[in-house]
């Protein structure tokens, strides 16, 4: 990541590595160099907008998920064509049963979205259902977080510093469980998906819109433009608000009457 940033450095004529270079780098080694002359039609910028949008507004009305940082629907060189950059706020090694379902929900949320205002859905979730399916079966079988199985383990991770392979340590009907154990977590969280972003279609519509036109925006103007929508008043604004209202309440009196 340094390296990379070492080198948008020195293409833009810097002798020292600054904070955007740095930020900048961290994204070509997730999901590569922006792709410019990859050219979407107006159909398909509006389904990957709706897409990825999906992903962000589920994250944002969820307690449990990462806040998001970043939306763009600026193609990427290792084949995404758009992507939400989500930063959780501290660094972490451990994550509770809740977050891993807030992962499920906001990983199908781009496929809800799509089904949701499209009435039909894409290949462009493909990566999401990987990702989702390989978290609900370590759920089911790693973490003892299946109410069918509790805390039972059914699998154990092979060659753990190569590819990380899990091998199952059950019967092939057992097997067969674990695979209705899965799709049901998957099922219930799409579902629970569509549900969130039909209640708030109209942030939807205008993040994506707004989306469609800028192709990038950080995860500071979606909040604001998810606040405005909702009505809801900016944390700063608020904050400031309360300690006016304090500096304003009168002085008590103490015992002495003084």
């Amino acid at each position: 990541m340094i390296n990379e940033a070492a080198i948008l450095a020195v293409k833009h004529g810097r002798k020292a590595v600054c904070q955007k270079d740095l930020f900048e780098a961290v994204e070509i080694v997730l999901v590569g160099k922006e792709k410019k002359d990859r050219v979407l039609s107006q159909e398909e910028r509006k389904i990957v907008s709706y897409h990825e949008v999906g992903h962000a507004l589920a994250s944002a009305l969820q307690k449990d998920a990462e806040p998001v940082q970043k939306i763009t629907i600026v193609p990427r060189t290792m084949g995404a064509l758009g992507y939400v950059m989500q930063v959780p706020e501290e660094e972490k090694y451990l994550n509770s049963k809740s977050e891993l379902n807030a992962m499920l929900v906001s990983a199908l949320a781009g496929r809800a979205a799509e089904e949701i205002v499209f009435d039909d859905v894409t290949t462009g979730a493909a990566n999401d259902i990987e990702k989702a399916t390989k978290i609900a079966r370590a759920m089911v079988t790693q973490y003892g977080m299946s109410e069918k199985f509790g805390l039972m383990g059914l699998a154990s991770a092979e060659n753990q510093y190569l590819d990380g392979r899990t091998m199952l340590n059950c019967g092939d009907s057992t097997a067969t469980e674990i695979d209705h154990e899965v799709m049901k977590l998957l099922r219930e969280s799409y579902e629970k998906a569509k549900e969130m972003l039909n209640e708030n279609r109209d942030v939807l519509d205008e993040i994506a819109d707004y989306l469609i036109k800028k192709e990038t925006i950080t995860g500071k103007e979606f909040m604001q433009i998810f606040r405005e929508v909702k009505g809801l008043p900016d944390p700063g604004v608020k904050k400031q608000l309360e300690k006016d209202a304090n500096l304003m309440e009168p002085v008590q009196p103490d015992e002495t009457g003084e």
